[in-house]
């Protein structure tokens, strides 16, 4: 059997506990708070062109786009959700059909895809991914790497339905 000890220094911490919680927070059981929707970036519909194909790998690889597709309010993966993914390579601008590719997510709602290298364009290296498949609310985002050097990039959807 525990044996608690009232003095001055557990009365003020048992005090501090319930300030900091708030009186409701003891009496009601803790609730998950649910995963907000993913918004759309500035710039991120930037040289679209809708209806890339599926494909293995954009070019002749060496550079991955990597990430994930959850459901918003319960996180719940994706599977088989269509990711439009292109970008600014070594083997062509962002406006050229062949930069352009899609892949699907697998059943733990990641994708992942090869690509060439993403290079800078104004000044900035990055990669423009879009859910566009209709089922969810469409977002378009525009990740920018750190570096030029970088050898990936990765991008997370939290995706609401329509």
């Amino acid at each position: 059997m525990t044996t608690v000890a009232l003095n001055r220094r557990t009365l003020l911490a048992a005090s501090g506990s319930v300030l900091a919680v708030g009186v409701s927070g003891l009496l009601l059981p803790a609730r998950a708070e649910g995963l907000a929707p993913t918004p759309s970036m500035p710039g991120g519909t930037n040289n679209y062109r809708k209806g890339a194909p599926i494909v293995d790998r954009i070019g002749k690889g060496g550079f991955w786009m990597t990430g994930t597709v959850r459901r918003a309010g319960d996180g719940a993966p994706l599977a088989g959700q269509r990711v439009h993914i292109w970008a600014h390579t070594i083997e062509g601008q962002e406006h050229e059909p062949h930069s352009h590719g899609a892949t699907l997510t697998d059943k733990n709602g990641a994708f992942r895809l090869e690509m060439p290298q993403i290079i800078p364009i104004f000044g900035q290296p990055h990669g423009h991914l879009a859910y566009d498949s209709g089922e969810f609310k469409a977002v378009f985002l525009r990740p920018v790497m750190r570096s030029a050097k970088e050898t990936s990039l990765e991008a997370h959807f939290v995706l609401q339905p329509v």
